[in-house]
C-alpha cells in the first residue's frame, strides 16, 4: 500500500478562495479586514514568514500593515505600539512575529494583544477558551491540521490519536482540538519511554517536535493518517519533516508531504482567523 497524499497546497487554495469571497462581502459593507504584522529585528527566517503573510493578505482581499523595527526597540515601545493597534478599528488581527530579541519578554508581548485580535491564538485567553470549549481563535497550525483531516473525510470521533510534541504552539492545542472532536488522545514527548508502543496503536499521528525521522515505518499502524508538522533540513540541505516520508508512505493510509503539506495551511488559517475577527467586529 502507498499512502494517499494530503495536498496542503490545493486545500489552502480552496480555503483562500472562500476567504477572498468573505473579504469582498465585508469590504462591500465598508469593513475591510485588516491584519497588522509586527517584526522586530532582522531574523532572516522571520522576514520570509512575514513577507509570505503580507502577500497572502494582499492576494485575498485583506488589508495588511507591516511594522518593522530594529532589534534595539525597547519592550515598553513595543507594548505601547500594540496598545495603539488594539485601539485601531481598522485592524482586526495583530501578529507579533517570534522570536523576539532577548531583552523583550515574548509572553508579556503576547498577553498585551487584545484577545479579540489574537489571530495567532497564543494569548492565555485564547488557550483557556480552547481548553473549556468556548469560541475563540485557534492556533493556526493545529487548526490547519484539523482542516486537513476534514478534507479527507477523517472524523476523529472514536479514533486513537497520538500527538508527538507538547509545545504551546502546536502539540498542546492539537491535543485539545482532537479531544474536542471526540478522539482518544495520547501526547508523547521527549520523556516518553517507548514512543513506538503508542504510535503503533494510533489511527492518527501528528508529529510536531522538529526532529528528523522521529516517526519511521515500523512505528506506524497500517492505514493510519500521518500529519507531519516538522520543518527540518536533511543532509543535502533539502526541506524535510519529522517523519521518514519514504518509509512511512508505504504503510500509512494518508500522509502529508513536506514541503506542500501543513506549511501552506498555517498562513491560510491566519487569514481565516482574521476574517472571523473582522466579521465579529462588523456584527
Amino acid at each position: 500500500m502507498t499512502a494517499q497524499l494530503i495536498d496542503g497546497v490545493a486545500l489552502s487554495k480552496k480555503i483562500r478562495a472562500e476567504v477572498a469571497g468573505r473579504a469582498a462581502r465585508l469590504t462591500a459593507r465598508g469593513v475591510r479586514p485588516g491584519l497588522a504584522v509586527v517584526l522586530v529585528g532582522d531574523n532572516p527566517a522571520s522576514q520570509v514568514y512575514v513577507r509570505n503573510k503580507v502577500k497572502a493578505c494582499e492576494e485575498n482581499g485583506l488589508h495588511s500593515v507591516l511594522e518593522k523595527y530594529d532589534a534595539g526597540l525597547s519592550e515598553a515601545e513595543l507594548l505601547a505600539r500594540i496598545g495603539a493597534l488594539n485601539d485601531d478599528p481598522a485592524i482586526h488581527g495583530i501578529l507579533v512575529q517570534l522570536p523576539l530579541p532577548p531583552h523583550i519578554d515574548a509572553h508579556k508581548v503576547i498577553e498585551a494583544i487584545s484577545p479579540a485580535k489574537d489571530v495567532d491564538g497564543f494569548h492565555v485567553g485564547s488557550a483557556g477558551a480552547l481548553m473549556v470549549g468556548q469560541p475563540g481563535f485557534r492556533p493556526c497550525t493545529p487548526y490547519g491540521c484539523m482542516k486537513m483531516l476534514e478534507s479527507i473525510g477523517c472524523n476523529p470521533k472514536g479514533k486513537h490519536a497520538v500527538v508527538i510534541g507538547r509545545s504551546n504552539i502546536v502539540g498542546k492545542p492539537m491535543a485539545m482540538l482532537l479531544l474536542q472532536a471526540s478522539a482518544t488522545v495520547t501526547v508523547c514527548h521527549s520523556a516518553t519511554p517507548d514512543l513506538a508502543f503508542h504510535t503503533r496503536q494510533a489511527d492518527i499521528v501528528v508529529a510536531a517536535v522538529g526532529k528528523r525521522n522521529v516517526l519511521t515505518a515500523d512505528m506506524v499502524k497500517p492505514g493510519a493518517v500521518v500529519i507531519d508538522v516538522g520543518m527540518n533540513r536533511n543532509d543535502e540541505g533539502k526541506l524535510c519533516g519529522d517523519v521518514d516520508f519514504d518509509g512511512v508512505k508505504e504503510v500509512a493510509g494518508w500522509i502529508t508531504p513536506v514541503p506542500g503539506g501543513v506549511g501552506p495551511m498555517t498562513i491560510t488559517m491566519l487569514l481565516v482567523n482574521t476574517i472571523e475577527s473582522a466579521e465579529r467586529a462588523a456584527g
